[in-house]
């Protein structure tokens, strides 16, 4: 576990007996990796992650089985990392019941990916947080992102072709989109509450348990096959730790607007990573999607007032 530790360590966190001097070198070694890099290091590592997650499902039996396993890696992986305390407050233990919840909300877009392509599921799922950005901006103008995004849905579903997306998967991916924007308010309001890692910690860890009935009741004993295990282990560490790391580091060196648009190419990384690992493909009109629904997402989290109280979002876990 050192690596993830020492990915996760804050400077305030310095190894015992470290002077200022080391420390110091320690910090210019660090910002030798331009911001920017490191977000889309962390874009491109979760949606790697994704589309291995989706090659998981053959291993173990299908997108539960998948799930239970990732959510269950990524919290004992998180949980060794930061060795949280359970809240002493009533209410801050609910609100990280509440942010486990949407977290395994979010993880619906994994029984999407049994009908779409990576792609396809990845946008429509970035819908949650666009909506949610929508609803902060403050200017008349900005209602434009929200047209640009009907557009990218309307194309999406590419209206008399035979490659029209499943209803089944779309209503998949619309709830964890709905789940998704749930996320980003009550990780906002957690990470008002409580500070460091451990609050996700525990969120995921909830979620890892919400998920295994199901996960379960599909795979069984399929989850403890080596081969899951160390495939399930490296698509945790791909869309959990290492994203995770990489943003905490850039949100210390990047305004958490900038952040914000830099992940609005999630999309076309997970349509690219879709075509290269799962050879999957997008018609030109999802394409187009893609591209009105990424450019509006940015858009709008550019155009989002700056929050009042200082309150610090939980870096994104999907």
């Amino acid at each position: 576990m050192a690596g993830p530790k020492n990915a996760l360590m804050t400077d305030d966190a310095a190894p015992a007996g470290e002077g200022a001097a080391d420390r110091a070198v320690r910090r210019r070694r660090g910002r030798r990796v331009p911001a920017p890099a490191l977000v889309l290091g962390s874009v491109c590592s979760v949606q790697i992650g994704q589309a291995l997650g989706k090659g998981l499902f053959g291993t173990v039996g299908g997108p539960w089985g998948a799930v239970a396993l990732r959510l269950g890696l990524a919290a004992a992986l998180l949980l060794a990392v930061w060795r949280p305390r359970l809240p002493e407050r009533r209410g801050d233990l609910l609100a990280v019941l509440a942010l486990g919840t949407a977290i395994a909300g979010m993880n619906l877009v994994y029984p999407a990916l049994r009908h779409l392509p990576l792609g396809a599921a990845v946008t429509i799922q970035l819908t949650g947080p666009l909506v949610v950005s929508l609803l902060a901006v403050r200017r008349r103008r900005d209602a434009a992102w929200g047209l640009l995004a009907v557009v990218g849905l309307f194309l999406f579903t590419d209206p008399g072709s035979a490659r029209s997306l499943p209803l089944i998967g779309v209503a998949f991916a619309v709830a964890s989109a709905v789940a998704m924007g749930t996320y980003l308010l009550l990780s906002r309001h957690v990470g008002a509450r409580m500070t460091g890692g451990g609050p996700l910690a525990l969120a995921v860890a909830w979620a890892a348990l919400l998920s295994l009935p199901a996960g379960v009741a599909e795979s069984g004993t399929r989850l403890l096959a080596p081969a899951a295990l160390a495939l399930g282990l490296l698509v945790a560490v791909l869309s959990a730790a290492v994203p995770y790391s990489l943003e905490l580091t850039a949100l210390r060196r990047l305004p958490a607007r900038t952040v914000g648009v830099l992940q609005s190419l999630e999309p076309v990384v997970a349509g690219l990573a879709g075509a290269v690992l799962l050879d999957e493909t997008l018609s030109a009109a999802q394409w187009a999607a893609t591209g009105c629904i990424a450019l509006a997402s940015a858009g709008a989290v550019s155009g989002t007032a700056r929050r009042p109280d200082g309150g610090e979002q939980i870096s994104a876990y999907r």
